[in-house]
């Protein structure tokens, strides 16, 4: 048994923060653990690795000299290196007058350019390498689709279903299925089968070929909630049939997407079926900025429901190689649409509604947690991504800042002025500060 999955959709405050916590920890510890061990191996000693900040609650010194603690506000964490003053790494002129030249080496202020720049890159680095880890080990777990389709697990509907376990699909409705792996084949495949309540399904089964009667093929079936949507807001739940909307029957997920694009955000009548029951519920759709293949933005209106097919597909496990290259397209992908959202909130294209602050990214933790194990960590490879997309950002405080301080000592000889830092050191603590301020405003004021 999934132990997460007591966890409620929104399971009150506790369970929602304990989900963030645990996240965020996480991800802070990888991150800081990258800047930690790149700065040993490229010989710059660290004085203290602390996860929270704060009062101290636990610490101890290891054989290096470095203190480990965690401390009481478990929001982040930091290494404060040798020669630094506190910290976000400023440099502490005074201890560093004391030091002899060897000494000077194993600091951060004294080491070498290369030294810095790998120690400070390394956070974000190890962001994308958790990621990149977690998604492969995902992909090896779930697997990927087995060809020829093949029926796996039949979903529950309230529809008569002839499918069985095992069944190879040949054809449905006469017409030979693509590789499922080629969603451009495979979807322009679906768009040209008849939309009727029943379709024929050539299968295989115990070596024969025979027709049989199913549901179509993309039924009105939520494979899964979007957390913090209008659909998780009414309690719907993953496994949920859509039977009618506003007393119009539907029996394709596509009529329900379109009666929700129509709906021009008006309140929907829907009639669920649910382990056999039937529920009478109300919702309201809301305006979504959707990214799109040419990585433009079109507004929609979306009640937060994934669809899926009739039956969970047969898997096989996938080799390493597709596996990790599967994984490093999938940061790639995570990076791009981040960037793009960005990009477009900034232009003014789309709602900046879509940025979250701390609230929603608990809210969304929570949720993840509450769908299972498999979710919430999908979610930490997904967030840290996004952490370590982040702090490539050329703000001064962040490490994309640094690497742009280094950058310019590379070109001109020389680092910046101590006055300089302070100053552009001020404006970006200014300029984070804001951000989260922003952020946080939309968690509270946005729909």
């Amino acid at each position: 048994m999934d132990m997460t999955t007591l966890i409620p959709q929104f399971g009150g405050v506790l369970w929602t923060l304990l989900a963030f916590v645990v996240a965020l920890s996480v991800i802070v510890a990888i991150h800081e653990y990258g800047h930690y061990i790149v700065g040993r191996w490229s010989g710059i000693d660290a004085d203290v690795f602390s996860l929270g900040f704060g009062p101290v609650l636990f610490s101890r010194v290891d054989k290096r000299g470095t203190r480990w603690q965690f401390a009481l506000l478990p929001f982040g964490g930091y290494v404060k290196f040798k020669g630094d003053s506190n910290a976000s790494g400023g440099k502490d002129d005074a201890a560093m007058l004391t030091l002899s030249e060897s000494e000077r080496r194993r600091t951060m202020n004294g080491a070498p350019l290369w030294a810095r720049t790998a120690t400070v890159a390394a956070g974000p680095v190890f962001n994308f390498i958790l990621s990149i880890i977690i998604f492969t080990g995902i992909f090896m777990v779930r697997g990927v689709v087995s060809e020829p389709l093949t029926v796996g697990e039949l979903r529950p509907l309230p529809a008569v279903q002839e499918l069985r376990a095992g069944d190879e699909i040949a054809a449905i409705e006469g017409v030979v299925p693509p590789a499922f792996d080629d969603p451009v084949a495979f979807n322009s495949f679906l768009d040209n089968l008849p939309v009727q309540e029943r379709l024929v399904y050539t299968v295989i089964r115990d070596g024969r070929e025979r027709d049989v009667s199913g549901p179509y093929v993309y039924p009105p079936l939520a494979s899964q909630i979007v957390p913090r949507s209008a659909a998780s807001d009414i309690g719907m739940r993953a496994g949920d049939v859509i039977e009618s909307i506003n007393g119009d029957p539907i029996f394709a997920f596509d009529q329900l997407k379109q009666q929700v694009e129509s709906s021009d955000g008006a309140p929907l009548a829907l009639r669920v079926w649910r382990d056999g029951e039937q529920l009478d519920l109300t919702l309201t759709p809301r305006r979504t900025d959707e990214p799109q293949p040419d990585n433009s933005f079109q507004t929609v209106y979306r009640i937060g429901i994934a669809g899926g097919m009739l039956f969970e597909p047969a898997t096989v496990t996938p080799g390493p190689w597709d596996a990790v290259t599967s994984a490093v397209a999938q940061t790639g992908r995570i990076i791009e649409g981040s960037l793009s959202g960005l990009w477009h909130m900034v232009t003014g294209a789309i709602s900046t509604c879509n940025l979250s602050g701390p609230i929603g990214i608990a809210e969304t933790s929570g949720a993840m947690a509450s769908a299972g194990t498999t979710s919430f960590i999908w979610f930490i490879a997904v967030l840290s991504t996004a952490v370590g997309m982040l702090n490539l950002f050329p703000v001064p405080v962040l490490d994309g800042g640094h690497l742009c301080f280094f950058a310019y000592e590379a070109v001109s000889g020389r680092p910046p002025s101590d006055r300089a830092l302070k100053v552009l050191m001020s404006i970006g603590l200014t300029l984070v500060l804001g951000l989260m301020v922003f952020a946080l405003s939309n968690d509270i004021f946005c729909p």
